[in-house]
């Protein structure tokens, strides 16, 4: 659905947060309760008793009429997508208190900046510089943490500092990136997923296009983790997301996706071989601070251990909410995988040795 076709709905009061770019999402239901997602407040309730069910049923109609689908008890779903913003509806017939929609706004920018991720505490100086030397020497990346934690808006923001001249292909269900549209200058090509072409059939012509960096959007189904796993197998650098409640759990969680019989010890070598970094992200409502907080809380690095060929994981960085933060160095693993691609760290990147010495 283009922008051309949304420009034809009436959004109505609902308009004035379509125009607020503090607000992400919009949650109508429950006979007329408006719920909010922003960046600053997290999420909360508005008064607006404009909007209520005979304005969201006008908007689903309008919706229905000009995609050319029906919304009706015979049809309870309705799924309308542009290039900045996605809705669904719940007809009646199936939300029993009232007709229930959801708005997200996926604006084609990228909301992160280096002074504002120092600024807010979102992650340190040191730790922002090392992701930036990762994603610099085409470390794999997986980006996780729990809904509205701002894991995209992550991956975003680690993709705009990949090389120029470095073909990237995103391969999303729902379109969230946009980087075509923020680079328009850079050779990125944007594929979507539909009831023809799934991922393992997108990841085929994909990989005919020579990319570079593959980015998948949400690993949630065993089909995406196993593009995942076929992405990186084949020598291309990816970034990704995935619901997990800690960085280290993130090959677990992948497994735990995987339908039928896949061996888990030579599944869990695969990812332990080929994703270097998996990296946890948190957004809450801080009561300190006053507002909502989003921030790095764990980057976990995986690896195998060449003698033993055991699986292995190092936290490298780990922040708990009283603000106690713990560091440990790359392994030499990590540091000779970007070593080779013209990123040279010193063997004490953080400097803990120095500090161990001060200390004595």
């Amino acid at each position: 659905m283009n922008e051309a076709i949304f420009s034809q709905l009436d959004f109505g009061p609902l308009q004035e947060f379509l125009d607020n770019d503090d607000v992400t999402d919009i949650s109508y239901g429950n006979g007329g309760q408006v719920h909010l997602k922003t960046l600053s407040k997290g999420i909360y309730r508005v008064e607006r008793p404009e909007i209520n069910n005979a304005l969201m049923e006008k908007l689903a109609f309008q919706c229905s009429n000009v995609m050319g689908k029906t919304f009706n008890m015979a049809h309870p779903l309705l799924d309308a997508e542009s290039a900045e913003l996605r809705m669904n509806f719940l007809h009646e017939s199936i939300a029993t208190n009232g007709i229930a929609c959801t708005i997200r706004k996926t604006p084609a920018k990228i909301r992160l900046n280096k002074k504002k991720l120092i600024d807010e505490g979102y992650v340190s100086l040191q730790m922002h510089d090392f992701l930036m030397k990762c994603v610099e020497g085409h470390t794999n990346i997986i980006v996780c943490g729990e809904t509205g934690s701002g894991k995209t808006e992550l991956v975003k923001y680690l993709a705009s500092h990949i090389k120029e001249n470095e073909k990237i292909i995103t391969i999303e269900d729902t379109l969230e990136l946009h980087l075509d549209r923020i680079f328009p200058h850079r050779d990125i090509i944007a594929m979507k997923t539909n009831n023809i072409a799934s991922y393992s059939d997108i990841l085929e012509g994909c990989m005919r296009q020579n990319p570079q960096w593959i980015l998948l959007s949400e690993v949630r189904s065993a089909e995406a983790v196993m593009a995942v796993r076929n992405s990186i197998s084949s020598g291309h650098n990816i970034l990704s997301t995935i619901h997990a409640e800690k960085a280290s759990s993130v090959p677990m969680r992948m497994y735990a996706l995987l339908e039928g019989s896949q061996d888990v010890e030579q599944f869990l070598r695969t990812i332990y071989r080929y994703v270097q970094l998996a990296v946890y992200v948190k957004g809450y409502y801080s009561a300190k601070l006053g507002r909502f907080q989003r921030e790095i809380l764990e980057v976990c690095e995986f690896y195998v251990e060449d003698e033993t060929n055991e699986a292995k994981t190092n936290i490298i960085y780990k922040k708990t909410l009283d603000g106690k933060i713990t560091l440990a160095n790359p392994t030499k693993h990590l540091l000779d995988y970007i070593a080779i691609q013209g990123v040279v760290l010193p063997e004490d990147t953080f400097r803990l040795n120095n500090e161990l010495k001060e200390g004595a």
